[in-house]
């Protein structure tokens, strides 16, 4: 799993978190870091962006992050989320959102419908 999230704090208790539910966890500050990663032969099966990064959007990467990997899932995180616009002609599981601040179990239960396990 990569992690793009420019907040530290937020991205060090979300690792925490997903590597307690036994998941391997890649994190990056911002797009143009995440983008390496993706090119690289590193094996993600979802990528869990903040919406509101800084120079390039979660939605941006998640087009260029896309590109480089079509059946890769993304999980979108934003504060706003009730108000943030996600593809529906993606598989169900293939795209999703969750509202920041979110619970533990919240994280956990959408991670694993997404991942299937």
């Amino acid at each position: 799993m990569l992690l793009v999230e420019d907040s530290d704090v937020v991205r060090m208790l979300t690792v925490e978190v997903l590597e307690e539910l036994d998941y391997s966890v890649t994190e990056a500050a911002e797009a143009q870091q995440a983008l390496q990663v993706l090119r690289s032969d590193e094996p993600i099966d979802l990528l869990m962006t903040d919406i509101g990064l800084p120079g390039m959007s979660g939605q941006e990467l998640a087009v260029a992050a896309r590109q480089l990997r079509p059946e890769l899932k993304v999980l979108f995180a934003s504060g706003y989320a009730e108000s943030v616009e996600i593809d529906k002609s993606e598989p169900a599981n293939h795209t999703a959102i969750i509202g920041k601040p979110f619970s533990l179990d919240a994280l956990r239960d959408k991670v694993q419908s997404m991942l299937g396990n």
